[in-house]
């Protein structure tokens, strides 16, 4: 063989081998999911998950729903026969003995509101209910009900034996609401579920609280996720304040823009501040960045509770956690922990 026919002989090689690579690395794309929009715990639920073939992206998203449909049957106050249900039931008359993954939410409520002074409290049923009959009525509750309802309140009445996995209150009428951990909860056990079942990344959305970890959809390089204007002036662009980079976090945005009581024409925020037994009169909205939706559902609630000033004091004492503070009145400018600003795009 002459080097003209050798030349073409390994020029021909060299598209072969590169067409068989390209054919190797198209055939091996993950592929993307997303899950339809579900209702659950009170809310809609969202999956997006990548993996390496349709068939691990399904069962990465039954296995997901399937874990927080069971966080929801152990934990909603809203079904009687659920933990809490039971425990609100039972628990000033005798101990009553709770799962792991209750007793684990129970503990992290106690250790939450001991590192908030009690701004986050699961204890505040009986202010919920009082608020929620208010609302009925559209009677606002007179101060003497509020006292009666505060007198209730209190994670120190709360009694957890972490040996029986046992929960008693030392009060008449207390009531649990784990509203403000619970689809946190929920989602870092449908995240950590979808990573035994082969995700090689996903994001999983309960009513705007979020995480998301390894491979990004659509090629991106991070996980994009929009925070909407809790006052949607005319110069947020399509409703959003900023978008977030985050590559394996999550994030939670609690507030009063959304989700609050209208009683004779007054807003009330539905995140109870157990010191005034009211509405919380704190920011628009508290979006926090951590390192899992647990930690982040519950500490969007209490810095909702404590104020911008106090609540950025307590998140800059704590490890990747950062906070988004949009304050209340027209136009606020959001102010943010000193770490915020990387994740921003």
């Amino acid at each position: 063989m002459d080097k003209k026919s050798r030349s073409i002989v390994i020029f021909i090689f060299a598209v072969l081998l590169i067409v068989a690579l390209w054919i190797s690395i198209a055939t091996n794309r993950p592929v993307e999911l997303e899950s339809s929009y579900r209702l659950v715990m009170g809310t809609f639920a969202h999956v997006v998950v990548v993996a390496k073939d349709t068939e691990t992206a399904r069962r990465c998203i039954e296995t997901a729903f399937a874990e927080i449909d069971k966080v929801d049957e152990l934990m909603s106050d809203y079904k009687s026969d659920s933990e809490i249900g039971i425990v609100n039931k039972n628990a000033a008359e005798h101990a009553v003995q709770v799962g792991e993954a209750t007793f684990e939410v129970l503990q992290r409520s106690v250790e939450f509101s001991r590192l908030t002074e009690g701004a986050f409290d699961i204890t505040v049923g009986p202010l919920v209910d009082l608020f929620r009959a208010a609302k009925e009525k559209q009677v606002a509750p007179e101060q003497e009900e509020i006292e009666k309802a505060k007198s209730k309140v209190g994670y120190e009445k709360l009694i957890l034996d972490k040996t029986n996995k046992t929960v008693q209150f030392t009060v008449e009428g207390m009531r649990l609401d784990l509203g403000g951990i619970a689809k946190g909860y929920a989602i870092d056990k449908a995240i950590e579920a979808m990573k035994k079942n082969g995700a090689l990344g996903a994001m999983v959305d309960i009513g705007g609280d979020i995480r998301c970890f390894g491979v990004p959809a659509k090629g991106k390089d991070r996980w994009l996720i929009g925070l909407q204007d809790p006052n949607l002036n005319e110069d947020s662009s399509g409703g959003l304040v900023l978008k977030l980079r985050i590559a394996d976090g999550a994030i939670a945005t609690s507030g009063d823009y959304q989700q609050f009581v209208l009683i004779e024409g007054k807003k009330y925020s539905h995140i109870i501040d157990r010191q005034t037994g009211s509405g919380a009169e704190g920011p628009s909205s508290v979006t926090i960045i951590a390192d899992n939706a647990t930690d982040a559902d519950a500490l969007a609630t209490a810095v909702s509770v404590m104020g911008t000033e106090k609540g950025l004091a307590l998140i800059e004492k704590l490890p990747n956690t950062e906070a988004i503070v949009v304050p209340s009145g027209p136009k606020p400018e959001s102010i943010k922990s000193t770490g915020a600003e990387k994740y921003i795009e």
